[in-house]
């Protein structure tokens, strides 16, 4: 049966209709002539009308294609055109009445009156009938797709009205969380308990559920589609009808937050106009230019108008984003943009890139920073971040350029991970290679070293705005945590400044302000979208802050320097760092032993070199998390 109606053409159905039609005008005659006549006599006067019955199908055929009857569906089968089928029966009688007085068949007004109610009665009714069996035949069919509606309220009500229009759809009850509605009939399904769920779902063989509670804040309905996603239902949140017509956003509260508003500081604002003209006209080389830091330098860099600049970044992606949007910012501009593909330990490629395109200024940013990545893949880390920024130092060196300055990190001050000593090892790489030149006579090396950048990828900000958008919890590793913050902008405008005021060989630390506790951070995030913590005091809140353990090499506080003492500068945001340094017999013996660890995959030996030359390396260890943490 359903093979059949799905295989029929809109065309063949609209046929079946007017064919149907036309038998109810029949049938209808009949019935009239009967009531008037009794049903013998019934019949025999149907018989003295059949020469009139062509021309009273003609004329419903006409009166159908006048009134756009053959657009009409059973589904959307309403109101309005119930008022245009009695319209058409209305035509009908007039068009009988003719018919019957040309044709000189002697029967009076009230019959053709009686008939044009028979068929328009009959109409309505044959339908709806048949709208019920060809509802109930794709009920009965694998295709149909049982929904269970969760809410039954208004939203949830209209939704079952505009389902029942749909044949494939079938709504099979409501669940709610009121207990008062509990057991009574809502547009003629049964309002059940969310309690009793899985067993309605399998007693009535659910297929999808519907959240139709568009009021209920977005983590919330979160949440309850989550749980529900565990008894394997599919789940979709319905939007409100204010929704629907744009009165009220679709989307939820979560629009993009500056990050600034999470420093509790002033931002730094100033640009590096006093600091141009160690970049200004020079052909500048951007390792990591893709990444989070690597993308801002790009960009502020062009304000101090370079001759060419140098793109290099070991992500193709990576590099094809950042190259476009360089393009783009200096079209019309006499700035040369090379992008180029590679690793920063491949010495040739670094060397024939600094003698190929003169390069002047270096601005290291390439490294792996993910603190538990790089623990859990210390080979590739150490190799990367220590041998890779030598082998570039050195070619830098040959290469006799102007300027060399290290992006470093605070996670370098007694780390307790294998990311924070590589970029030890990396400065001290950098220092010893600096010592050795004479001053004034070549290039001037320099380190930079800062805390965390807000917004970069993989930083905390985002993380909990994603997991804001999943209905939580925030996750932070321990109550007491805390880092220092910077936006990226700020700190990219300090390393070029940093790095035009270096002498050689200096450790610059950047002013980031007091340390951010990151679970006042996760609670600012979650209020400055417009939701509530859900914690002990609050267990109606919408987001919940979970705390999961420190990770793998994780600090709780981080530090700047190693010997706690810090010089200014003339800039007040900038910082010196006088720090003991490693012999250049020392660093080579640390790069011998390091490049041997990784020749032979030694992961313990690689660690041990870290252990041995870099100062307050200790191996992590976990603090545990309070119990009550886990509210």
């Amino acid at each position: 049966m359903l093979s059949f109606i799905t295989a029929l053409s809109h065309a063949q159905k609209r046929i079946i209709i007017l064919v149907l039609d036309c038998g109810l005008v029949v049938v209808s005659l009949y019935l009239s002539f009967a009531a008037k006549f009794g049903f013998a006599i019934g019949a025999l006067a149907l018989v003295a009308y059949l020469p009139l019955l062509p021309y009273l199908v003609i004329c419903i055929v006409c009166l159908s294609l006048f009134l756009d009857f053959r657009h009409i569906q059973l589904a959307t089968y309403d109101a309005n055109l119930t008022i245009k089928t009695a319209m058409l029966a209305a035509a009908l009688c007039l068009c009988s009445l003719t018919l019957g007085w040309v044709g000189k068949i002697q029967i009076d007004v009230l019959f053709h009156i009686i008939w044009g109610v028979f068929f328009f009665v009959l109409s309505v009714m044959s339908r709806a009938l048949l709208l019920q069996v060809v509802q109930a035949v794709y009920r009965h069919s694998k295709k149909t797709l049982r929904v269970l509606i969760y809410g039954a309220g208004a939203t949830g009500k209209q939704l079952v009205i505009a389902m029942r229009n749909h044949s494939h759809i079938e709504p099979v009850a409501f669940i709610d969380d009121n207990v008062a509605l509990h057991g009574i009939k809502m547009a003629g399904l049964p309002v059940l308990s969310a309690v009793r769920i899985k067993e309605i779902v399998k007693e009535r063989r659910v297929d999808r559920l519907l959240l139709a509670i568009p009021s209920l804040s977005q983590p919330k309905q979160l949440q309850i589609a989550h749980r529900l996603q565990k008894i394997g239902l599919e789940v979709q949140a319905v939007p409100s009808f204010s929704q629907l017509i744009g009165e009220e956003a679709l989307i939820d509260k979560l629009t993009p937050v500056k990050p600034n508003l999470f420093l509790n500081r002033d931002e730094v604002s100033e640009t590096f106009n006093d600091a141009r003209a160690s970049y200004n006209n020079r052909n500048v080389l951007i390792t990591g230019a893709g990444g989070s830091i690597g993308s801002e330098l790009s960009r502020q860099i062009l304000d101090a108008s370079p001759r060419r600049l140098i793109l290099f970044e070991l992500s193709e992606l990576a590099l094809f984003r950042i190259d476009m949007e360089i393009r783009e910012l200096t079209e019309g501009k006499p700035i040369e943009i090379i992008p180029i593909l590679g690793s920063i330990t491949d010495g040739r490629q670094m060397r024939k890139i600094i003698s190929d395109f003169e390069v002047q200024v270096i601005l290291h940013a390439a490294a792996y920073k993910h603190v538990p990545l790089v623990e859990c893949n210390p080979l590739p880390g150490l190799s990367n971040n220590v041998l890779g920024t030598q082998t570039l130092a050195q070619a830098a060196l040959e290469g006799n350029v102007e300027r060399f300055v290290l992006i470093s990190s605070d996670k370098a001050v007694r780390p307790t991970n294998i990311m924070g000593a590589s970029k030890r090892l990396a400065e001290l790489v950098v220092q010893d290679i600096s010592s050795r030149i004479p001053r004034d006579s070549g290039p001037i090396f320099s380190m930079v070293r800062f805390g965390n950048v807000l917004g970069s990828s993989g930083s905390v900000v985002p993380l909990f705005q994603d997991q804001l958008r999943r209905g939580g919890p925030l996750t932070v590793t321990h109550p007491d945590v805390a880092r220092y913050f910077m936006t990226v902008q700020e700190a990219v405008t300090l390393v070029l400044r940093a790095g035009a005021m270096a002498n050689g060989g200096e450790v610059f630390v950047l002013d980031m302000g007091r340390p951010v506790h990151i679970e006042k951070l996760a609670r600012q995030v979650i209020e400055n979208a417009g939701y509530t913590v859900r914690e002990e005091e609050n267990p109606d809140g919408d987001i919940e802050i979970a705390f999961t353990g420190l990770r793998p090499g994780e600090k709780l506080i981080e530090e700047l320097s190693i010997n706690g003492t810090l010089r200014g500068t003339i800039h007040k945001k900038i910082f010196f760092s006088d720090e003991q340094r490693l012999s250049e017999f020392e660093v080579a013996a640390a790069i011998k032993s390091l490049r041997e660890a990784i020749a032979d995959g030694d992961e313990v030996a690689a660690r041990s070199v870290a252990k041995n030359w870099v100062e307050g390396y200790t191996v992590f260890t976990q603090i545990d998390t309070p119990a009550e943490s886990d509210a």
